[in-house]
């Protein structure tokens, strides 16, 4: 692959079988490794689309400050983005962000304005909002950004199936509702019978990155009638799932993957035959500091349910 500079290298990421997490023989599960973009997230996708269609529409006009509510792999995201054209870039996180993210923010050049960790992304987001009415911000938002939809629609969701036409199950995380959306709305429009299905975290669960629509906080641009069904998810499932991705697969993938692949074994057990798509948002490596795969799985417990997923 050639590209004229490192944002052409966004996307086009591996579709791989995953065989030995499968309940069936039948039933076969794939994941889309979304840890192969730059910074390691599908994040860099929606970065790039509401960066650039901002540029086309002149909301984003050189020199204008960019500032975002994230829980970590957006902002990333972002600061590699605004790095590369020349954007000062703001972004508000929670204070138990892992030290990988804290640490890359900075070496991107962003400047970190940290929220209570007890409040998660909603936090987050209320503090981005207030400091936006109080100066010359561009805040992408991607809770409300239509830009996000569309990089799913035309991108993750389009290799789907390029790379699998007879999908029968999308499985992703629920958090922006941006990847759920676009790609889910894509595959349907291809295959109306595909289903796509949510992992959602359980009430009162501290999965930041995920998000429990009972909080209170649904983000704008998830559109619900493109989910056939939701799973909840805890902590020690995730933390499982992400385990034995690496364990079992060779695989190392965020904490929120985890969550991803528990579900998709749960739709699994329910299929005679099908071909299910696990969407997994990143690499493990941003995590190494959290413990989550220390031999003591307590302890990794522990760590999980204190830091950010995704």
């Amino acid at each position: 692959m050639r590209a004229d500079d490192i944002l052409g290298t966004i996307g086009n990421t591996p579709l791989v079988g995953i065989p030995r997490l499968s309940p069936s023989p039948n039933v076969r599960l794939w994941a889309k490794l979304e840890g192969q973009n730059p910074t390691g997230s599908l994040k860099d996708r929606i970065a790039l689309a509401m960066i650039e269609d901002a540029e086309r529409s002149g909301a984003l006009a050189p020199g204008a400050r960019v500032l975002e509510p994230t829980s970590g792999n957006t902002g990333i995201a972002l600061a590699m983005v605004c790095a590369r054209k020349g954007y000062a870039l703001t972004v508000v996180i929670p204070e138990n962000a892992s030290d990988e993210r804290m640490h890359l923010l900075e070496l991107f050049g962003a400047e970190i304005v940290t929220t209570p960790a007890d409040r998660g992304t909603n936090g987050a987001i209320e503090i981005a909002q207030r400091m936006a009415k109080g100066g010359t911000w561009f805040m992408p938002f991607q809770y409300g950004n239509p830009s996000n939809v569309r990089a799913h629609y035309e991108g993750t969701g389009a290799e789907i199936l390029r790379d699998l036409p007879d999908v029968t199950h999308f499985v992703a995380g629920l958090g922006t509702g941006g990847t759920l959306t676009g790609a889910g709305r894509r595959l349907k429009e291809h295959r109306a019978d595909v289903k796509v299905i949510a992992a959602e975290p359980e009430l009162g669960e501290l999965v930041y990155g995920l998000r429990s629509l009972d909080e209170g906080f649904v983000p704008p641009i998830l559109d619900e009638a493109i989910l056939d069904g939701k799973f909840l998810v805890s902590a020690a499932d995730a933390l499982r799932g992400a385990r034995d991705l690496t364990q079992r697969e060779g695989i190392f993938a965020g904490i929120s993957s985890g969550a991803v692949v528990h579900v998709a074994r749960r739709v699994a057990e329910r299929l005679e035959t099908g071909d299910v798509v696990c969407l997994l948002p990143d690499g493990g490596w941003k995590y190494l500091s959290t413990k989550a795969w220390a031999q003591d799985l307590a302890l990794a417990e522990k760590q999980v349910e204190e830091t950010l997923w995704w």
